[in-house]
């Protein structure tokens, strides 16, 4: 059972993707939490496991191993049918391609998602009228997406997320598409929106200028988390108090796996446990000491 405090607790998450004979670890024994009513970024390098662990939280894919709780639902435990559910009530997801129905109007697209839960038209309309002034676009509500900008059609995509009054906002390289300006009028609102709905986000992004905007940011990096750090932390960090982090940070691993193999003396977990929790451990061990042996540092 997860904490009501977190909107997402992740543990020990693996993911594997099968191509023939060919394996690739997308994720390799990530655990994070991310409290209710926190924007946060995910931020690491292409290939590093982002984009995955955004899909495995919207429920879009399975973990291979590990457990993952999203607003109170244990993802690991829940069959297709339920997964729909938890989709469609829990989750809403901003794109980086917008993912608007070209056909439609700007209203028409952010109405879809109520109507697919049997929502009554009088209520569709006023929240529609509620979501398109929240995201300041009542003005062009009845035109089609190839007549709205790139940023427009960002701003009445997370309109669309907000539809059916989602606890928790995924944003997948949301500003990916849209110049600086757009970018930023972007965030802002998914920051207004975290702020004034009292949503969570959790937003991958490559735009340090976007990130900033969040109160975390994760960075992962090989498919585990190597920092998680405020943005004012990131924005402009020196070598050395990277390095010490860092240092920190396997000091830290250091201190866990002695306390591990104690409990295992001791018979307070399983021999399957302390092998998952130490190869986990080891794993995070590693990645830290690659990174340091990247920057020239002796550990």
């Amino acid at each position: 059972m997860m904490s009501e405090k977190y909107a997402v607790e992740a543990k020990n998450l693996i993911k594997v993707y099968k191509t023939g004979d060919l394996e690739v670890q997308a994720l390799r024994g990530l655990s994070v939490t991310v409290a209710v009513g926190e924007m946060v970024a995910l931020i690491g390098p292409s290939g590093s496991g982002k984009s995955t662990l955004l899909n495995i939280l919207g429920g879009l894919d399975r973990a291979t191993a590990g457990y993952i709780g999203v607003m109170g639902s244990d993802l690991t435990q829940l069959n297709a049918s339920q997964l729909v559910e938890f989709r469609r009530k829990t989750v809403g997801h901003v794109f980086q391609n917008m993912n608007l129905i070209p056909t439609l109007t700007a209203a028409e697209n952010i109405e879809l998602p109520m109507a697919a839960l049997g929502v009554k038209k009088d209520a569709r309309h006023r929240r529609v009228e509620e979501l398109i002034g929240v995201v300041g676009l009542k003005e062009r509500m009845d035109h089609k997406p190839g007549e709205l900008s790139g940023g427009e059609q960002q701003r009445i995509a997370l309109a669309a997320a907000l539809a059916n009054d989602p606890p928790l906002i995924l944003a997948d390289e949301p500003t990916g598409e849209l110049d600086t300006e757009n970018a930023m009028i972007v965030v802002n609102y998914l920051a207004k929106v975290n702020k004034e709905l009292g949503k969570t986000i959790i937003m991958v992004t490559h735009d340090p200028r976007v990130a900033r905007a969040a109160s975390r940011l994760l960075r992962i990096q090989d498919g585990v988390l190597v920092t998680d750090v405020a943005p004012s932390e990131e924005a402009a960090p020196t070598q050395a108090n990277y390095t010490d982090m860092l240092k920190a940070r396997l000091t830290s691993i250091d201190s866990q796996l002695v306390s591990l193999d104690a409990e295992f003396r001791k018979g307070v977990i399983t021999s399957d446990q302390f092998v998952d929790r130490q190869i986990g451990l080891k794993r995070t061990r590693d990645v830290l000491g690659d990174e340091l042996h990247r920057l020239g540092v002796v550990h």
